[in-house]
């Protein structure tokens, strides 16, 4: 119950408006004191909230007996009565706020940051959507996994490139790393990159491991991540050889000393 209250909150009543709803539908067609009695709503409040409810549609007032009577309206009703208010109101925001986008001047190239998971997968998610010619990434298996769907859909309209670590059978166009000791001993270090027709950018530490991201339109970013990615795959593609390998752990152990 308080998790259905909570959740009708979200959607704009308060919290006694909440009650007394979810108390007419258990209760069918009441009488005030009845729905103070089971809600716990104060009587002293109760009047208040039913004329709000029925001020707003949600509640039939009606003289019955010499007595005034309470009806709910009906749950498929008021469901689509919820919808259609949340849908209008999406529309006037979204119709203000690109209003006010399009008439502020264009901002400087740059870099911001992005926090949360969920923030940081919708991003990604959007950014995939409004991909129009490549996209080019470089995505570890968890991760690879929480967007694969996207990525498929994506795969379908434009040209995909990149790299994917521990990944069986990834998209058309992305390249698998090979397994080393460096992969397998990678630890912490799981980092993503994923850039949309080398225009936008949303690159940093994969979000299992830390829920913070950047978001870049700076050409230089770009242009510097994207080759970051290529030599990823040009040196992927050339290794095969065991000695080869042995060769490019100990150049890189040297240099990072």
């Amino acid at each position: 119950m308080d998790e259905l209250i909570r959740k009708m909150q979200s959607v704009g009543f308060n919290q006694y408006e909440s009650k007394a709803y979810i108390t007419l539908v258990k209760l069918g067609t009441s009488t005030a004191y009845q729905i103070s009695k089971e809600s716990g709503i104060p009587r002293a409040r109760v009047y208040d909230v039913l004329k709000s409810l029925s001020a707003q549609g949600m509640v039939i007032q009606e003289a019955i007996n010499n007595s005034i009577m309470y009806s709910p309206l009906p749950v498929d009703v008021f469901l689509s009565s919820i919808q259609s208010r949340w849908e209008k109101t999406y529309t006037s925001i979204h119709e203000s706020l690109k209003k006010l986008e399009a008439v502020q001047p264009e901002p400087d190239n740059r870099v911001a940051s992005v926090q949360g998971q969920e923030s940081i997968l919708a991003f990604c998610e959007t950014l995939l959507k409004r991909a129009e010619r490549k996209v080019i990434v470089s995505l570890w298996s968890d991760m690879y996994k929480m967007l694969e769907p996207v990525l498929k859909e994506t795969a379908h309209r434009c040209k995909m490139k990149g790299i994917v670590f521990q990944v069986n059978n990834p998209v058309a166009g992305l390249d698998q790393h090979r397994q080393t000791s460096f992969v397998e001993g990678i630890g912490q270090n799981k980092w993503f990159i994923l850039s949309i027709d080398s225009r936008e950018m949303l690159y940093g530490p994969s979000v299992e491991q830390r829920d913070t991201a950047f978001y870049t339109d700076n050409p230089v970013h770009i242009y510097l991540l994207e080759n970051y990615v290529w030599h990823d795959i040009l040196v992927n593609r050339l290794v095969t050889e065991k000695e080869m390998e042995k060769w490019i752990s100990a150049e890189r152990d040297e240099f990072f000393k």
